[in-house]
């Protein structure tokens, strides 16, 4: 029998924990409570006491994912004197994010788009806000279409980019370059000089 290296007050915790390891074995295929018991060293019934179903696992991981590149984006954003600088941090921090953990960025990105619940609708919208504090302060005649598909390009060139270094397809070196000159490209372009506001 495993020992159980925890409190019943931290077992959710420790789940979780062992379920984003799952993750990056097994993609999310392989997650499900019964199998996450067992690694875990307790009793099959366990995780239902924290997750009501499977889904609900995959919810709690996708809410921590977001949560946790949120946190690292503000940490990248932190004494950026100006918004190229500011973007050029946000986007190494990112595309860091989404090489290390794919298989949770994934699961992010799919739970948003699937009607699950507010939490990870939430945490998702928080992310959104510190890359929003990234552009800059919007005033009250701001461009708030224009803000979200700038938002939304710069997600997914980051995440494509990391995408091609995760699966070999290019080395991290040639990635960086991406980056650099995406940003650039985002950062000078129209829609960037019409949204951006932070310098």
């Amino acid at each position: 029998m495993t020992t159980r290296p925890f409190h019943h007050g931290n077992l959710r915790a420790v789940l979780l924990e062992q379920a984003e390891s799952m993750l990056r074995t097994t993609g999310t295929d392989g997650l499900s409570l019964r199998e996450l018991a067992r690694q875990a060293g307790v009793s099959h019934g366990a995780p239902r006491s924290h997750f009501i179903d499977r889904q609900a696992l995959l919810d709690a991981l996708a809410e921590r994912g977001f949560d946790r590149l949120t946190r690292a984006v503000r940490s990248a954003l932190d004494g950026a004197a100006s918004a190229r600088v500011g973007f050029d941090r946000v986007a190494e921090a990112y595309v860091d994010f989404a090489i290390e953990d794919a298989a949770l960025m994934e699961l992010m990105f799919a739970a948003k788009t699937s009607a699950r619940p507010g939490a990870v609708q939430d945490a998702a919208g928080r992310l959104f806000g510190a890359l929003d504090d990234t552009m800059g302060p919007s005033g009250p005649d701001a461009d708030e279409t224009g803000r979200d598909t700038f938002k939304m390009l710069f997600g997914a060139t980051m995440q494509g980019i990391a995408a091609l270094v995760a699966s070999g397809r290019i080395a991290r070196a040639q990635g960086d370059v991406l980056v650099s000159e995406a940003m650039a490209m985002l950062l000078d372009s129209e829609l960037g000089g019409r949204v951006v506001t932070r310098h």
